[in-house]
């Protein structure tokens, strides 16, 4: 048996499979949404411009607040563009398949059997972006 060989259908089956897809579509919405793209180039500048006046012998504290400001505006702005809906919505479902996947490829190694062993799904299970209530991933 050869495992790289499985591994790589597996990999093709995964490539295959709604969840997959979905994401594909969204990532290519991302990518031809100009107006997106345009906050998301915004966004990296004014990130850089305050990583500079962080990096200054004494930083301006007004604007770094500016910087701040501005970024928390434009993020949330990019959060809540419906492409950016969709890609991040579409990202936590492929997230989940391939999380749950790792746990079976976890269990069997672990000794379980390959046939019956299911994973723990807790409530809200999938990654949410904290780790403080997170029994790891």
């Amino acid at each position: 048996m050869d495992l790289i060989k499985l591994t790589r259908q597996l990999g093709a089956a995964i490539q295959q499979d709604e969840r997959y897809l979905a994401f594909q579509a969204a990532r290519k919405a991302n990518e031809e949404d100009e107006g997106l793209n345009d906050l998301i180039g915004k966004l990296n500048l004014v990130q850089l411009s305050y990583q500079h006046e962080a990096e200054q012998p004494e930083p301006d504290e007004n604007k770094l607040a500016q910087y701040d400001d501005e970024f928390r505006s434009l993020y949330s702005e990019i959060m809540q563009n419906p492409n950016m809906i969709n890609y991040e919505n579409t990202r936590r479902d492929l997230d989940e398949l391939m999380n749950y996947i790792m746990q079976i490829l976890a269990m069997c190694v672990n000794g379980e059997d390959p046939e019956t062993c299911e994973p723990q799904m807790n409530e809200g299970a999938g990654c949410h972006g904290s780790c403080s209530s997170c029994q790891g991933c």
